[in-house]
């Protein structure tokens, strides 16, 4: 993955090499043709500061990836290259050609849509006008030619200029889907949270202080109360399991040697058998789910002595059976959560699951899942995600365009010699030409056919016998498109043999003119349009699967990001909840025993699991808290409301903090939060100062009051404040808890801010 990542910026270094080559030479072109008419010293200093200057619009304006083409400076760009193209055009007729194609990319480029493509056309068409007018006798196939060569070379300025501001774009839009992604989950597992262990912690804290306080005077009813509480407590704890399972992935060989662990040291008598084929990690998961939850419901709920355990399948489907001997003597209607969210689960991977008791006293779970299961890619709502197939199409398009523009082209040139060649020559040319472009676009040119390297010898060797067999036979290098040779070998062989093969094209396309007698200019300009036609085939098909490399690299981005934050849910779910509620069943169980017998050590019991399950739910928030988005001007309303309504006299100091970052402004309302909590359930304050003070390089927000209880500076290194410390230091900034010299209690976030 790190190198597909890297092609993101090689494929820019790629575009700016090509796009400076590629202008170069037809800037270069123009030059030699001004040598080859012009000799007076004037004539050539004038066209070459022109094409210098054309050369630098072109690629420090229009081409530059992240310029703004809206800006008044684009567009007075684009009227100088307007002049640039068209003032020169009577002193240099026969050199400045090549120039309009500059000019009709450029528009493309800076001009809106509805009149870009008009611009465009109207562009390409003045140039074969402009030429029928310097030359009166050019016949309607040379003024085609003008036409067709000012489009194509204004499609591949276009194009070269265009992707990779794309792949930019692209790369940009992937890391805000893999962002979104994660936000979703932390969502999901607020309210997750929320929904499972919200409901119950407040119904066990306020069944708690109920039952302390029937203890002794109505025993039978604080009972009734606390087997409520166990059931309660159990069944979080079971949530929490659930809930956690469903954020990481599990071991279905592990699970199976723990199975047969567990059933084995309760006296079951357990018979497993195996015979599936390899699972994708999710379907694994899902399985493994399912042997956990079938084994626990059967100690849980069962008499057991014997159960059986079979997991079988063929490539497309997998299916575990659980049967035991101990079917209760009633069977609920209601599933319970725990079947439920099993149901839930293999449902989501199109799976199904079954629980049924049998006539002969069995009871049975059966759950039937695909072998190899893809997560869910569902669209956020109201979200736009980047589709590579607009970038890869547009490429496609846009290659396939400037591939048949060079083949009109030839085709001008090869039919503009018929009375040499004549009919046969005509139609052997042809034939090489269209072979030429076939293969290209059929075979070169898409990156998911895969050929041996004999194969892509062979399909060289064809390309080569279509450019070379007309040119040879009729002694003319017009005769053929050598460039896209060159091309198709960088493109399908070995970079180390591509590129030196690629230059030996080029290089031959100058002998091939040196030997049929041409001159300096047309050898210059033969080896110019060779290595053209072949960087321009190769940037606009490796570009193209470059950007579907970079759009798979940000998917497994987003992947991979989402299992992170799973991993953390499942540890915080681990560290912060399960002892809670562990400790919360297992002294709720000893006050059961205790009620009747000792109520004073029953209801120090109590007190002690009152404690703990409100810790439990400050946790629960907490956790939920730190994957939610806060609003810290709600959270400013809020503390200020709390604070009033429990007498404490308050005292607000904010900076304007609308230009703050906005994970600088969720993390300082978490704290704003969690220290105004800590206030009301540790302290007796009597007054609380919120100051929050901002700098070019420094957010500071203070929480201080004036209750300063024992308890709070046990309590300094809790859940709560280690929780802030770490989001804050996330940030790079510290968070600071203590007494003050004036006998005050201060909270202190410190935050640096980013550089502008």
């Amino acid at each position: 993955m790190t190198q597909r990542l890297e092609r993101s910026s090689v494929s820019r270094r790629l575009a700016y090499v090509v796009i400076s080559v590629v202008f170069a030479n037809y800037l270069g072109n123009a030059f030699f043709y001004v040598l080859q008419v012009s000799a007076t010293f004037p004539r050539i200093a004038a066209s070459l500061a022109c094409l210098l200057t054309i050369g630098y619009l072109q690629l420090r304006v229009f081409s530059r990836p992240g310029a703004d083409l809206r800006s008044s400076r684009a567009y007075l760009a684009l009227g100088a290259m307007v002049l640039l193209v068209y003032v020169p055009m009577p002193f240099f007729p026969a050199a400045w050609p090549g120039m309009p194609g500059f000019l009709a990319g450029s528009a493309l480029l800076v001009l809106p849509n509805r009149v870009r493509w008009l611009a465009f056309g109207a562009v390409v068409l003045s140039n074969g006008l402009i030429q029928s007018f310097y030359v009166p006798t050019l016949p309607l196939i040379g003024q085609a030619y003008y036409v067709v060569g000012a489009t194509v070379s204004g499609l591949v300025v276009y194009g070269l200029s265009r992707l990779p501001t794309l792949v930019r774009q692209l790369e940009t839009a992937r890391s805000e889907l893999a962002e979104l992604a994660v936000s979703q989950e932390r969502l999901r597992f607020a309210r997750d949270l929320h929904d499972l262990l919200g409901f119950s912690l407040s119904a066990i804290t306020l069944k708690v202080e109920l039952a302390r306080k029937l203890i002794g005077e109505h025993t039978d009813r604080a009972l009734r109360e606390l087997a409520e509480i166990l059931g309660i407590a159990r069944e979080a704890l079971t949530d929490v399991r659930a809930v956690a399972s469903s954020y990481r992935e599990l071991s279905l060989s592990e699970e199976i040697e723990s199975a047969r662990s567990v059933l084995t040291a309760a006296g079951v008598a357990a018979t497993i058998e195996t015979c599936h084929p390899d699972l994708s990690p999710r379907s694994r998961t899902v399985l493994a789910t399912v042997l956990r939850e079938g084994v626990t419901n059967l100690l849980r709920h069962s008499n057991a002595t014997r159960c059986a355990i079979t997991i079988r399948g063929t490539d497309e489907l997998v299916s575990i059976d659980i049967v035991n001997d101990g079917a209760p003597a009633e069977v609920s209607a209601d599933r319970g959560s725990g079947l439920t969210n099993l149901a839930t689960r293999t449902t989501a991977i199109g799976g199904s699951l079954l629980a049924q008791t049998a006539p002969g006293g069995t009871y049975r779970l059966h759950a039937e899942i695909p072998a190899d299961s893809e997560p869910e890619k569902k669209p956020a709502p109201g979200v736009r995600t980047a589709r590579p197939a607009i970038a890869t199409t547009f490429a496609q398009v846009l290659l396939t365009s400037v591939v048949i523009g060079y083949l009109l082209t030839t085709t001008m040139l090869v039919l503009n010699e018929y009375a040499r060649i004549g009919a046969t020559g005509i139609v052997l040319t042809a034939a090489g030409v269209v072979g030429t472009v076939g293969l290209v676009l059929g075979v070169v040119s898409r990156p998911r056919i895969r050929l041996s390297l004999a194969q892509r010898c062979w399909v060289l060797g064809a390309i080569a016998a279509f450019v070379y067999v007309p040119q040879l036979v009729y002694g003319d290098p017009y005769l053929g498109l050598t460039g896209f040779l060159a091309g198709s070998a960088a493109l399908v062989l070995p970079s180390r043999v591509g590129w030196p093969v690629f230059f030996a094209v080029v290089a031959s396309q100058g002998v091939i003119f040196g030997v049929n007698g041409f001159d300096a200019v047309e050898i210059a300009y033969g080896v110019m349009a060779a290595m053209n036609h072949g960087l321009v085939l190769y940037a606009l098909s490796r570009l193209r699967s470059m950007v579907t490399e970079l759009h798979e690299a940000r998917e497994e981005l987003a992947t991979a990001a989402v299992t992170q934050e799973r991993f953390r849910f499942a540890r915080d779910l681990h560290d912060l909840l399960g002892y809670s509620l562990s400790a919360i069943t297992l002294k709720s169980e000893l006050t059961h025993r205790l009620a009747s017998i000792d109520p004073g050590r029953a209801r120090q019991e109590l007190t002690e699991v009152l404690e703990i399950s409100r810790q439990a739910l400050a946790d629960v928030r907490s956790v939920a808290l730190s994957y939610r988005e806060l609003s810290f001007d709600e959270e400013t309303q809020s503390a200020q409301a709390l604070l009033s309504a429990a007498d404490i006299e308050v005292t607000v100091r904010i900076d304007a903090c609308d230009q703050l970052p906005t994970d600088v402004k969720v993390t300082l309302a978490t704290v704003l939060r969690e220290g105004v909590t800590n206030l009301l359930r540790h302290s007796k304050a009597e007054h609380c100062e919120i100051v929050l003070s901002s700098s070019r390089h420094l957010v500071t927000m203070d929480i201080v009051n004036d209750g300063i209880p024992s308890i709070e500076r046990r309590s300094r290194d809790g859940s709560g404040i280690g929780n802030l410390t770490t989001r804050v230091r996330a940030l790079g900034g510290d968070l600071h808890a203590g007494l003050t010299p004036e006998h005050t209690y201060r909270l202190r976030a410190e935050i640096p801010l980013p550089f502008n």
